[in-house]
């Protein structure tokens, strides 16, 4: 992973691109806006994944003039970090929680912690409250970290995602738009 040392001297030559804050050897990731809830847990629904208004369904209107949410236990909402990242060709980053909001029962990311080289815009995170209080969260608030990482060979095809990343993108899952049912139900 790269030292802060490293990573200053990557954003100073233009390797990548980071206007937020550093902590440690990585990049410290708050919270920015809009916040999209999901339905509340325990609502009775069944989400047909090859139908993306099925998967629409799922989510309640985002929120763009958020100032603090009240995380309930077992409740999921989506929420961009506050600053744009880019990274270059030959970096990658993997998302961490940071210790002191684990501690609570939150957790920043649901499965896949990975950016791929050349990521170009705003991280989404899925912050999940496993703890069994509700959590009162803010935006702008430290919430997790990015580790980056260097490749250590020629990186494989990495354009641009279609879907996330983008100021104006939707923060939910676009599975069956960039996954047609007709690939996989024959």
């Amino acid at each position: 992973m790269l030292t802060a040392a490293q990573i200053t001297d990557m954003i100073d030559s233009g390797a990548m691109t980071w206007d937020g804050e550093l902590r440690g050897d990585a990049l410290l990731l708050r919270l920015g806006s809009p916040l999209q809830p999901l339905v509340s847990p325990g609502t009775p629904m069944v989400i047909d994944l090859a139908d993306q208004r099925s998967i629409d369904a799922l989510y309640r209107s985002p929120r763009p003039d958020w100032h603090s949410f009240d995380l309930k236990s077992g409740q999921l909402v989506l929420c961009p970090v506050a600053q744009p990242l880019r990274l270059g060709a030959m970096l990658a980053g993997a998302i961490a929680g940071l210790s002191h909001v684990a501690r609570l029962g939150l957790a920043t990311h649901v499965t896949s912690p990975w950016v791929l080289a050349g990521w170009h815009g705003h991280l989404t995170l899925e912050l999940r409250n496993h703890g069994p209080a509700t959590l009162r969260i803010y935006r702008g608030m430290p919430i997790g970290r990015l580790i980056v990482f260097p490749l250590s060979g020629p990186p494989g095809k990495s354009p641009s995602h279609p879907f996330y990343g983008k100021t104006d993108s939707p923060l939910g899952s676009r599975f069956a738009d960039e996954f047609p049912s007709d690939e996989y139900l024959r």
